[in-house]
């Protein structure tokens, strides 16, 4: 067997005759009592999506456009991992190794691999072209799902550190937001003898101590931020890193269920006035909802926070690193928080729109942020 498999996605007829009787046969809950998302996605907004997925989403044009992209598998550490793999067409392109998160996946990035790859077609400069590599986390989308427990963040980052030199790139940086920042986070401690640099949009720090009687502005918005996502925001989570199992018996069955736990959160961490919409179409949010249908990795993709949310190091990081903080971002770290952790942090950019989902949210900015971080790095 070859050591890459080429691989596209793809779903069955059958599959999807399922999936429209499944939305077709949903069994709705009333509706929620205040007239917000208070009590989460309102049923009237969740209906309407899932009558738009029955109906007249595409799926075969959006499998071909997601094909575009050349796709592999490869064996590392006895799973199956699925990636995407996009060589620049220049000449000392940069290997670059981007990481998606819950509920992400690799649909994430579609906008701006052209771009990172080629940036020549795409107003910008020979000289920061990047060779992309997007892979699925273990227990997501089209990477195999562990059939044991131990596949948390320290093992994530060293399956990515041996798939980069495997790949025939030895020497390499790394992009992340979301868990996709801890296990980047991971191969700049894990591998910095090939990793030469990190890019983080959703860096993980604790507030500094010493700052707390002399806050500004921005920590104090940090603070309130981290507070909110504790009483408001993070039952999912608690869930998810507790129960994983009894969670996916229902998102595995109802597509209804699946697309609203997750949908749920483009509202909540998109930077989108109040509706997702702002912010991303409706086909890509429901791209990224079939990445955790046609897999069935509800239960799966859950267990990471099973494996890692109560063990996120937060060990000092001596390689070069870069963040960009978005406003709508879960966590906002301050710049002088940051630099008690990364102590050689080369960037620092916190642009004025997008949240949690940087690259799918706004593309132009984040491609800039890694060519203008990683440029002192070639």
């Amino acid at each position: 067997m070859p050591e890459f498999q080429p691989f596209q996605i793809s779903a069955s007829d059958e599959q999807l005759d399922d999936l429209r009787r499944r939305l077709q046969n949903t069994r709705w809950p009333e509706a929620e009592t205040p007239d917000d998302w208070s009590q989460g996605i309102p049923l009237a907004y969740t209906q309407e999506v899932c009558a738009y997925w029955a109906e007249k989403y595409d799926w075969r044009a959006r499998e071909t456009r997601l094909n575009r992209f050349e796709q592999f598998k490869t064996g590392i550490d006895g799973l199956d991992i699925h990636f995407v793999h996009v060589r620049s067409p220049h000449e000392n392109a940069l290997p670059l190794v981007i990481t998606h998160g819950w509920p992400g996946s690799i649909v994430e990035f579609q906008k701006v691999i052209e771009p990172l790859t080629n940036p020549t077609a795409h107003g910008g400069d020979a000289a920061d072209a990047f060779h992309v590599v997007c892979p699925s986390l273990p227990g997501f989308g089209f990477s195999d799902k562990p059939t044991g427990p131990g596949w948390g963040i320290p093992r994530i980052a060293a399956a990515w550190a041996e798939l980069m030199p495997k790949l025939g790139y030895p020497s390499y940086v790394a992009q992340g937001g979301d868990w996709g920042a801890m296990v980047t986070t991971a191969i700049g401690m894990q591998d910095p003898e090939n990793c030469r640099g990190i890019h983080l949009n959703m860096p993980i720090v604790a507030p500094d101590p010493e700052t707390m009687s002399e806050l500004t502005e921005q920590e104090q918005s940090a603070l309130a931020g981290m507070q909110h996502y504790q009483d408001k925001d993070s039952g999912y989570s608690k869930q998810q890193s507790t129960r994983p199992q009894t969670l996916g018996y229902g998102l595995t069955d109802s597509p209804a269920g699946q697309a609203a736990w997750i949908l749920e959160k483009f509202w909540s961490w998109t930077d989108c006035d109040g509706h997702p919409e702002n912010a991303l179409t409706r086909d890509e949010m429901l791209d990224n909802v079939m990445l955790y249908w046609l897999p069935a990795t509800a239960a799966s993709s859950a267990r990471l926070y099973w494996e890692s949310f109560n063990q996120v190091s937060m060990d000092p990081i001596g390689i070069p690193v870069g963040c960009t903080i978005f406003p709508k971002e879960i966590f906002r770290c301050s710049r002088r928080w940051a630099e008690k952790r990364f102590t050689n942090l080369i960037h620092w950019n916190e642009p004025e729109r997008g949240g949690h989902f940087a690259a799918f949210e706004q593309p132009a900015t984040f491609v800039e942020e890694l060519r203008t971080c990683f440029r002192s790095l070639r």
